[in-house]
């Protein structure tokens, strides 16, 4: 799978789960469970209850996705 494949949408991040994982209201009213992306993790990015953030989501599984961009 490329990178251009994937679904990138908007959300808000309702609920910090356990091993950095982070249930995530979209645009469409779904939930999904996301993880932060490798960079930010690296960088120490916080993700706090309520952030806007940016969801990268693969075509095969809509239900999981990784967060890429946390907006201010």
């Amino acid at each position: 799978m490329s990178k251009e494949e994937s679904i990138e949408v908007q959300g808000v991040v309702k609920k910090a789960l356990s091993n950095a994982k982070f249930s995530v209201d979209i645009q469409d009213g779904h939930t999904v469970i996301a993880y932060p992306a490798g960079k930010m993790r690296k960088f120490f990015i916080k993700i706090l209850p309520g952030d806007r953030v940016t969801v990268v989501l693969s075509p095969y599984d809509l239900g999981k996705g990784r967060i890429t961009f946390r907006h201010k």
